[in-house]
């Protein structure tokens, strides 16, 4: 069983999770404080509350919205690479840990300080991680 490589993967849904509740616990309040009730809203699209509720409470669903995006390929490579046989090379599940923490690290400056250069650092250095899951994953396949 190659199952080191999917703790990370529990992981970042974990994460993704809690980011979650976090926007959920901030979004609620401040939709009260700017009138908004959920009693007859109708759907509409994401960031219809941009510039409606204060910027920093827009930081985490923004975010949110974020960890639904590049993960997915970060989800179906670790799971690749269990599926592989590459599951529990330490390599491979070292940056399958990097990913997560520098997803973690985007995460936290994004719905906090929101710094778009420390964001696209972090950013860069989990898009780095994923490439390396990547190439590893397609060597399994080419070289058997």
């Amino acid at each position: 069983m190659n199952a080191a490589i999917i703790a990370p993967v529990v992981a970042l849904v974990a994460w993704t999770l809690l980011m979650q509740i976090w926007l959920y616990a901030v979004r609620f309040p401040a939709m009260r404080r700017a009138g908004l009730s959920m009693k007859g809203r109708v759907g509409s699209k994401t960031g219809s509350l941009d510039g409606v509720v204060e910027d920093h409470v827009q930081w985490k669903a923004h975010n949110y919205n974020h960890l639904l995006e590049q993960p997915t390929l970060f989800y179906a490579i670790a799971l690749s690479l269990a599926l592989l046989g590459g599951g529990n090379i330490w390599i491979n599940v070292w940056l399958a840990w990097a990913y997560v923490a520098f997803r973690i690290l985007h995460s936290l400056i994004q719905a906090t300080v929101n710094v778009v250069k420390w964001r696209f650092l972090a950013f860069i250095a989990a898009s780095l991680c994923l490439l390396g899951l990547t190439v590893h994953a397609a060597a399994r396949i080419l070289h058997g």
